[in-house]
């Protein structure tokens, strides 16, 4: 649930309902105290397609201390996503699953406060600091793939480890050196305790394990504040360090820190999952890999990696890309609560109700995706998507909250192909299917077996 200081911080915060008034939703509670919780983290995508089978696209259920509403499909994205009447609340939807952990991450903000936040953050992404960035993340990833050449290997823990590396340089501008163990731990304990079942920070619980880890990056990260302003790095921690308000005013350093430390679990975490589920498709699809190769060699030769003016030049490998984030989504589901009351499909959902929508279902409804299990990254060609629902692909969300670093993601994985497709070909063991966990973030259980062949 969501602490007194978040309370205390927004007066619009709504208690949760009664649970009677959403009576007239189809759905069910699951067992006692816990609801349906456990059988959403053992399994979200066979427990959302059971739910939809059996009460329909809006359906009531019980999980994570309360019930609420789910809502899949385009029309459900588009309601809560673009949020034309601004009835959603994204601070009170993420914060009872975030708050003790990223409060006051971007995700966690709504309206006018988010608008002026995410204004003053987006000086980060402006092209010429990008081009500072794809230098360093050429530089990293170039030195790290002749590592795994010829090698088989578990590819996750070693892409998550490359990510963290990469964020280092190119959100801190600084080696990560001996605290790299122990600030990885930090990020780890902090996502994992987002799902955890005990939602306060009891000792020996994942909640507790995930407050010590903010509490760890927050005291590393404050000091460096002042001292960024005064320098000329062109890191994204300086940026935002530097960046002022339309008043002409720094951010509050608490502010930047906690920006920070959402935005370098977002960069690090979620395009650790992405990448590793475009390898993971592209070592079962070997004749894509071929394809995209073609185009990479057309654009830079092999193992030299790829400056920021041609990044637009690889249309297949965006395309490829896109298709991994629509199999598997790096955030399968999205919270929301309603700030108002609102109908959608016959149902009058009541205000203060969590409202969830999700991404992962819409992605394999077969009505806008044909063959929803196969991979086809002609699915992205421009006119596909001109003839499909703007929002029945969502890896970034949308609306007012789509993600802010989407263009460094596509920038990451783009460096990061190139640079292994041109040197490697990616190949699995016959029949390997590995077993994936959903949530907080999909990965492979088994850390996906891999082995890079030289070219």
């Amino acid at each position: 649930m969501a602490s007194a200081a978040t309370h205390a911080g927004n007066p619009h915060w709504l208690p949760r309902n009664p649970p009677e008034l959403l009576d007239h939703v189809p759905g069910e509670d699951g067992w006692p105290l816990v609801g349906n919780t456990l059988k959403q983290l053992a399994d979200p995508i066979a427990f959302t397609n059971r739910m939809v089978e059996t009460y329909g696209p809006v359906f009531r259920n019980k999980s994570f201390g309360g019930r609420g509403v789910i809502m899949v499909g385009p029309e459900a994205n588009e309601l809560v996503l673009f949020d034309r009447d601004k009835i959603f609340s994204s601070e009170q939807g993420w914060g009872p699953v975030l708050n003790l952990l990223f409060p006051r991450g971007l995700m966690l903000m709504d309206f006018e406060k988010h608008r002026a936040d995410r204004r003053t953050l987006s000086v980060a992404f402006k092209p010429e600091p990008m081009k500072h960035y794809a230098v360093a993340l050429n530089e990293g990833i170039a030195s790290r793939i002749p590592e795994w050449s010829g090698r088989d290997f578990a590819f996750y823990p070693a892409i998550k480890k490359l990510t963290l590396d990469l964020a280092a340089t190119s959100f801190l501008g600084i080696p990560w050196g001996p605290d790299a163990d122990r600030i990885n731990k930090a990020f780890v304990d902090m996502v994992q305790a987002s799902v955890g079942v005990v939602r306060r920070p009891l000792p020996f619980t994942a909640m507790g394990r995930g407050v010590a880890g903010r509490k760890f990056l927050v005291d590393y990260f404050t000091p460096m504040v002042p001292v960024r302003r005064e320098s000329d790095g062109q890191d994204v921690f300086t940026q935002f360090c530097q960046a002022k308000d339309e008043n002409g005013d720094y951010m509050p350093v608490d502010a930047i820190v906690d920006h920070m430390n959402f935005l370098m679990m977002a960069a690090h975490d979620t395009i650790t999952s992405s990448v590793t589920s475009m390898i993971w498709l592209l070592a079962k699809n070997p004749e894509w890999q071929d394809r995209l190769r073609e185009e990479m060699i057309a654009v830079s030769p092999a193992g030299q990696g790829l400056t920021y003016d041609r990044l637009g030049d690889l249309p297949l490998t965006e395309m490829a890309f896109k298709e991994s984030l629509r199999m598997i989504p790096p955030v399968p589901a999205l919270p929301r609560r309603a700030l108002r009351d609102f109908e959608f499909k016959g149902y009058r959902i009541p205000a203060g109700t969590g409202v969830g929508i999700n991404p992962a279902y819409t992605h394999f409804m077969p009505e806008y995706w044909p063959e929803p299990e196969k991979f086809d990254p002609m699915r992205f060609t421009p006119e596909a998507v001109r003839d499909r629902h703007k929002y029945a692909w969502v890896p970034f969300g949308g609306g007012a909250h789509m993600c802010l670093g989407l263009h460094f993601a596509y920038m990451q994985a783009k460096l990061f192909l190139h640079h292994v497709l041109t040197t490697n070909r990616v190949t699995i063991a016959p029949g390997y299917e590995p077993a994936w966990q959903m949530w907080p973030i999909p990965q492979p259980k088994d850390g996906l077996n891999v082995r890079f062949e030289r070219l």
